[in-house]
């Protein structure tokens, strides 16, 4: 039938050909990839630096603790860590009809429960919603012919860092500069006659060194 058509008009067989090769051209381009989507899974990565500490420590005291608190948070389609000299990292993967946002604070309540139980030495555990192992995709350098380098850390990090990690498709907004910091040089023989340990130097410098909350305002 199709063959008889084209034989006697071959006019409109080549044109109904070349509709047909259009019609498919479109709806080729238009075809969605199912086998490898297009997809961003939501990613909230916990880092918590534990500096002096061995990876042995890191994945006993604090790796291990984060990750039993958050494992029970619904909708977690994997868990990866890695524990080094120093830091611990954790990148919880959820699944795709999880909101990045409420996954987030479901992170941040779980941590927070748990932070009590982390070493003393410890820093605060960082969340951030974003993969911990990804490289930074914009890189800013302040420069100043008035301030040093630690008063323009110390402003970047006052008024900068908060502001940037609100702007839109910010995930992460971090900090690399020079900071304040005091350091101590121990005279061993002086320590010695008065009987002074490096505990004793450490417990003093940590009962001093303590940010206390100025009150409140009431009118």
């Amino acid at each position: 039938m199709l063959s008889d058509l084209s034989v006697r008009r071959p006019v409109f067989a080549a044109v109904a050909a070349i509709i047909l090769c259009v019609i498919g051209l479109a709806a080729f381009t238009g075809l969605p990839i199912r086998e490898l989507p297009n997809v961003d899974p939501p990613v909230v990565s916990v880092s918590t630096a534990y500096r002096g500490a061995s990876a042995e420590v890191i994945e006993e005291r604090i790796t291990q603790v984060i990750e039993r608190q958050v494992s029970g948070i619904q909708g977690i389609d994997r868990v990866n860590s890695s524990s080094r000299d120093g830091r611990s990292q954790i990148n919880i993967t959820f699944t795709l009809d999880r909101d990045l946002d409420d996954a987030a604070n479901d992170v941040r309540d779980a941590v927070s429960r748990v932070s009590a139980n982390l070493p003393d030495q410890a820093d605060p555990p960082q969340i951030a919603k974003a993969n911990a192992d990804s490289s930074p995709i914009v890189i800013m350098n302040l420069t100043s012919t008035t301030l040093s380098p630690l008063e323009l850390a110390d402003y970047a990090d006052r008024y900068l860092v908060e502001r940037m990690s609100t702007v839109p498709g910010v995930a992460q907004a971090g900090l690399n500069g020079q900071l304040y910091a005091m350091r101590i040089w121990l005279k061993p023989d002086a320590m010695a006659a008065r009987g002074v340990t490096v505990d004793d130097v450490e417990n003093a410098l940590n009962s001093q060194n303590v940010e206390l909350p100025a009150g409140a305002l009431e009118s």
